[in-house]
């Protein structure tokens, strides 16, 4: 019973528009835990024992959670299934506060991806143009690893059916083009049949648990983040600070703005423009443009 449950569950959700892969593994993983147990139904104490088997608090949390919304959802056709408390693992976590990285900081992230070993390999290459190219274009890193050579084009990059199945062509600035073209004549010489753009020692898609480690242990080497366990800069901080510096550009006047965010929210294939708000921190150079509007307005002048 349960087993079809979650089955029917996590096709309700992609029928609806959802990858829902992460919590359909986790569902799946719940549903192992479950019938070692003997258990047929969600039993609240036994979802909140296979949640604390996670090696993080967040991902305790998490885990929980998606089993919590499971129980939810299927208690009301079988009032049987036991609803995890919502506090078990404390109040639920807040957005982290991201890194903006600096010019100077992504230029020694550059560096540091470039000088990786083996030097003569692809591997230096490889990730130094994936990061360079996170970081000027503000893709996922999911999208970025899914690229394929034909998704390259004169117009730009065709991101393909990505977080929301949406496609959308990605404009890029010539010094990218160039980039993105050196890399690719170098891996054409060693990445034989790949038809992906980043690829492994292995000759197949980079895997992102891999690009993840390979970021960390960067950042870590150059000082931009401490030992494992402490808060620092994550890779997805990339797409953060490429829109807010984006949004640093636009000229301060209301409606410029307005028109700035809808096309920062399509460029980075969001569906919907409050989206786009998780990602924008306040800074000083925007403060300082909200500043200088409110003491326009209190003093009369033009809005």
């Amino acid at each position: 019973m349960l087993s079809e449950e979650i089955g029917r569950y996590v096709a309700l959700h992609r029928a609806t528009g959802f990858k829902f892969k992460i919590q359909a593994c986790l569902l799946q993983h719940f549903l192992r835990h479950a019938t070692a147990r003997g258990e047929d139904v969600v039993v609240a104490d036994s979802a909140v024992a296979w949640a604390s088997a996670a090696p993080s608090p967040r991902s305790r949390r998490d885990r929980l959670q998606v089993v919590r919304r499971f129980a939810r959802a299927m208690v009301a056709e079988n009032p049987q299934h036991g609803v995890p408390p919502a506090l078990a693992f404390g109040p639920p976590r807040t957005r982290p506060r991201p890194l903006l990285f600096t010019p100077a900081q992504v230029d020694t992230l550059l560096r540091a991806a470039a000088a990786l070993r083996p030097t003569d390999a692809l591997r230096p290459r490889t990730y130094a143009t994936l990061f360079a190219l996170l970081a000027v274009t503000g893709l996922r890193v999911s999208e970025a690893l899914a690229l394929r050579l034909d998704d390259i084009t004169a117009a730009g990059l065709v991101v393909r059916a990505t977080k929301f199945r949406k496609s959308r062509l990605v404009p890029l600035h010539a010094t990218t083009r160039a980039g993105l073209a050196a890399y690719v004549a170098v891996r054409g010489r060693t990445a034989g049949t790949c038809p992906y753009v980043f690829v492994s020692a292995h000759r197949t898609a980079l895997p992102y648990s891999t690009v993840v480690a390979t970021f960390l242990a960067l950042v870590r080497g150059c000082g931009l983040r401490p030992r494992p366990g402490l808060p620092g800069p994550r890779i997805h901080d990339l797409r953060h600070t490429f829109a807010v510096r984006s949004l640093e550009q636009c000229p301060g006047d209301r409606e410029a703005v307005r028109r700035h965010v809808v096309a920062l929210s399509t460029y980075l294939g969001h569906a919907h423009v409050s989206d786009t708000y998780w990602y924008l921190q306040a800074t000083p150079a925007l403060l300082r443009d909200v500043a200088t509007t409110s003491e326009t307005r209190a003093y009369g002048g033009a809005q």
